[in-house]
């Protein structure tokens, strides 16, 4: 497989247990790439890729952003330029247990968020000086218009996704890039429990858009990509309206 920018041989996933990282690593091997880096807090218990030629274990710590450029750099030391980057941590919680709970709320968005922005701006700059490679962002749709029922993820997501557009800006002409990728509600471990919303996917279906995108040099993904025309209209809506959606 070949993206905008040429081959794919490398990958990091930030976050390897995540089931969209691993969706994306598995179509990514499928597709040509041969050596794999997953980092994850307790990294032998990460679950296997099967057909890359090398897979490495890193330990990663989203709450810990310190650590971040280390692992980073050590993840390159392994395997060379790094092709993909994508940062696949976060937590969901519930708007009514951070309610409950601000300092809750505030640890769940120092990762959500500042865990991204560190870790986004440790790869850009792996990035830049390769002179090529891809940061795959993935934000939400939950972040393009915020709700009521989920404001404090949604404010994480709408700041993560202003970041991964101004870092993308930033890394033009530089030969590497970002691609940030908006997907609606994902069925899978995250939400478990919860009944699922109108156009929703699945990891799956998720990581074949992201495939799609780096194919296409694509900066912006939806998933479904007729969410597009969907929030296009959400985002003009009377906010007395808005505020009476339900999620």
């Amino acid at each position: 497989m070949r993206n905008a920018l040429g081959a794919v041989d490398t990958v990091l996933l930030l976050g390897g247990r995540s089931e969209i990282g691993l969706a994306i690593v598995e179509r990514l091997v499928r597709d040509g790439a041969r050596r794999v880096v997953l980092a994850a807090r307790d990294a032998g218990d990460t679950p296997p890729v099967i057909g890359a030629a090398e897979v490495h274990l890193l330990d990663f710590d989203a709450s810990r952003p310190e650590t971040h450029g280390e692992v980073i750099e050590a993840a390159a030391e392994l395997v060379g330029d790094l092709d993909v980057v994508i940062p696949a941590f976060g937590v969901l919680g519930s708007q009514a247990a951070y309610d409950a709970d601000p300092v809750a709320a505030a640890r769940a968005v120092a990762v959500n968020y500042g865990g991204h922005v560190s870790a986004g701006l440790f790869a850009a700059r792996r990035l830049r000086e390769q002179g090529h490679g891809t940061l795959v962002v993935l934000s939400s749709v939950a972040g393009v218009r915020v709700r009521r029922a989920n404001f404090v993820y949604g404010s994480a997501k709408a700041g993560l996704d202003g970041f991964a557009q101004g870092l993308g800006d930033a890394l033009h002409g530089s030969g590497a890039r970002v691609m940030v990728v908006r997907p609606g509600f994902v069925i899978g471990r995250m939400t478990e429990g919860m009944s699922p919303a109108p156009m929703s996917s699945t990891p799956g279906q998720v990581a074949d858009a992201v495939i799609d995108g780096l194919r296409s040099g694509a900066e912006v993904v939806w998933v479904p990509g007729r969410l597009r025309a969907v929030f296009a209209v959400m985002r003009v809506l009377p906010r007395a309206i808005w505020r009476r959606m339900p999620r």
